[in-house]
């Protein structure tokens, strides 16, 4: 996605996969490949990450870390800046309610992004965390200035 002033464009979106039958390391791995393929391809200058919500599931919160870390990891060895947005506030930005549901979050997205047509929820979770750092990016530039 660009931005320019307050116009949003969808330049594109997907999801990086791993073999769910090979080792942790393996899927790690194949993870790195996926993001590094996607910045090279795509050039972005700045990239948003959701942070890391506590499931019941301890072992599966432990497994999305692990991914997370790696997401995080693959643009800052690129030298680009990672912003990181609760859940909450991304359901908030693009929805307006923060316990929104997958269907209108994929809803909007396709209102924000007439032009995207995300295949999974990660897609369009993925657009959502863009359009809520198009959003809030000016304010945690200046947050940071001073």
């Amino acid at each position: 996605m660009t931005i320019e002033g307050t116009r949003l464009a969808f330049v594109g979106c997907g999801t990086v996969t791993s073999n769910d039958k090979a080792g942790l390391a393996e899927r790690l791995r194949q993870l790195h490949d996926g993001l590094a393929a996607v910045l090279r391809e795509l050039s972005p200058v700045e990239v948003a990450v959701e942070e890391t919500f506590v499931n019941k599931d301890a072992q599966a919160t432990l497994k999305l870390g692990h991914a997370r870390g790696i997401a995080l990891l693959v643009p800052a060895l690129a030298g680009l800046p990672v912003a990181e947005y609760a859940a909450n506030l991304v359901k908030k930005t693009v929805v307006g309610a923060g316990h929104a549901e997958k269907r209108q979050i994929h809803a909007i997205v396709r209102v924000l992004l007439p032009k995207a047509d995300p295949a999974s929820d990660d897609a369009a979770d993925a657009l959502a965390i863009a359009i809520t750092h198009a959003h809030h990016r000016k304010a945690r530039a200046l947050a940071a200035a001073h």
